[in-house]
């Protein structure tokens, strides 16, 4: 296929420039937080306006929080505890969905403290949009020409950072698969079950399977490679995801 020729600079106004991955980002939270606030799914915790709005806020903090330190510490701690400034320094990248989650579970557990909302119906709420952050954020990523996938000998683009090779639109695949098709099975789920903690145990499961099987097209991070020459990173966490994903279920059906 051709070579890739987007730009990834929306516009730029003197040193001031807007980035199509930071917009992704941004679209992705402006989803949810209308999701939050008109969706019947979400309509059922019965929060205040006050109360939805905090939790937008604290899913957002989750999110960056946890998506960049899980990155430091999943994918690169030696570089960032040699250079503990570049911890800051995150317009040059560096964000782990797996941290991610991490980071919206911890906070969702805050929130369902302080306010007093089951933890389940939460997860489930939340878990039933965050897709289609997912597929959003894929797009950018492809837009940016980073996290591309393996070599390839058709159906490959040849990305700015590396020329000379053909390779796999793997954030396509990905947001193809953890992101729009996951976001129909969960809504429709969402929509017509009782059970809380199904939504999330499916979020879990189903994210980890499909991130499992986009690894083997996805080229892995330089700086890891394969563990013990035979899985990805984000092959070894998404099997975290499904254990995890498993004890909601169990959780949902003994509920």
């Amino acid at each position: 296929m051709d070579n890739w020729w987007f730009n990834p600079v929306m516009f730029e106004i003197g040193p001031v420039k807007a980035h199509w991955y930071g917009f992704m980002y941004a679209l992705a939270f402006i989803f949810g937080y209308l999701f939050l606030n008109y969706s019947a799914i979400a309509g059922r915790m019965k929060l205040t306006s006050k109360q939805k709005d905090t939790l937008a806020v604290t899913v957002i903090l989750g999110v960056l929080l946890g998506g960049r330190i899980g990155y430091i510490i999943f994918y690169n701690l030696t570089y960032y505890f040699t250079n503990p400034l570049k911890v800051l320094a995150v317009w040059e990248g560096g964000m782990s969905m797996h941290g991610g989650v991490i980071g919206v579970i911890l906070g969702l557990i805050w929130f369902s403290r302080k306010y007093k909302v089951d933890f389940l119906k939460l997860g489930d709420t939340i878990t039933t949009i965050v897709p289609v952050g997912v597929m959003l954020v894929r797009i950018g990523n492809f837009i940016n020409g980073e996290l591309y996938g393996r070599i390839a000998d058709s159906y490959c683009f040849h990305f700015p950072s590396d020329p000379s090779n053909c390779r796999y639109p793997s954030q396509l695949l990905q947001g193809a698969l953890e992101g729009l098709i996951l976001f129909i099975i969960l809504y429709f789920t969402g929509k017509k079950t009782k059970k809380s903690g199904l939504v999330s145990g499916l979020f879990l499961i189903l994210y980890g399977l499909f991130r499992i099987f986009a690894e083997f097209f996805r080229e892995p991070d330089p700086q890891i490679g394969f563990l013990w020459n035979i899985i990805t990173m984000g092959q070894l966490l998404s099997v975290l995801m499904i254990i995890a994903g498993a004890f909601f279920l169990k959780t949902a059906y003994k509920k």
